[in-house]
Parts: C-alpha cells; sequence; structure tokens
C-alpha cells in the first residue's frame, strides 16, 4: 500500500506518494488547498492509501512557525475524515530551499523555477523521502 506525503500550503498543496512497495517516493500533484480534502478522497477511493505523512514547519530552532497551527488544524481533520488510515508528521525544515536548489542543479531555466507548484511537489518528495529514511534507520 502507499504512503502519501503532504505538504500542506495555506493557497496550495504539495503531494508525493511512494509506489505500491513502499520504496520510491514520486511527485503526485499540486492541488489548490480549499480542493485538497476532496482531492485527497477521490485518490484514496481508486488507490490503496496504508497512511499520510504531513509536513510540519517549524523554524531553525523547532519552534512553530506562522503557519504551524494551520497545519495542526489540517492533521485534525485529515485524521477525522481518514480514520482506516493513521496520520504522522515529519519534521519540513529547509525542504523549499533544498527542492529549490535540486531545481537549480537539474538544469531547470529560471521562469519553469517560478513554477511555485513544481516546487511543492518537490518539496512533498523530499518530506516523503526524509520520512522513509528515518523509518529504514
Amino acid at each position: 500500500m502507499r504512503i502519501l506525503a503532504i505538504d500542506f500550503g495555506l493557497k496550495r498543496t504539495g503531494l508525493a506518494v511512494t509506489d505500491p512497495a513502499g520504496i520510491i517516493a514520486s511527485a503526485l500533484d499540486t492541488v489548490p488547498t480549499v480542493e485538497l480534502m476532496d482531492h485527497l478522497k477521490r485518490y484514496v477511493a481508486k488507490e490503496p492509501v496504508e497512511g499520510f505523512v504531513v509536513g510540519l514547519p517549524v523554524n531553525l530552532y523547532g519552534t512553530p512557525t506562522d503557519v504551524t497551527a494551520n497545519v495542526q488544524l489540517f492533521v485534525a481533520e485529515l485524521k477525522k475524515q481518514f480514520p482506516g488510515q493513521w496520520v504522522e508528521t515529519a519534521d519540513e525544515r529547509f525542504t523549499s530551499s533544498i527542492a529549490q536548489q535540486a531545481m537549480i542543479a537539474s538544469g531547470v531555466g529560471k521562469k519553469a523555477r517560478r513554477d511555485k507548484g513544481t516546487l511543492d511537489r518537490i518539496s512533498a518528495v523530499l518530506i516523503l523521502q526524509g520520512w522513509m529514511e528515518k523509518r529504514r534507520t
């Protein structure tokens, strides 16, 4: 079964998912946040999802950011809407900057790097990969 990662944002949210064997993390989609729950319900209805990993934004020293409370509210709603799946949070510090650097390193042009949806999807992949690495060790 798949694990779905969520890089929650106030405007749009990046999604990533593992392959059915849970070995490879891949970008899935970027969704307007107002449509997120409906999108997740449709996805879970057609694909078996074991659980969700939600990026938790914290500052450099581990203290909450101005978005942390919104993410915590979303996590509570996610648990309520999907009682058959587990929900975990994962530290998402530096994922956006690492995603930006990955885009630069891969030769993505400046115009394409301005697409925030791509950045959100890559950040979701990084959240999922980090979570998978911690589980393996």
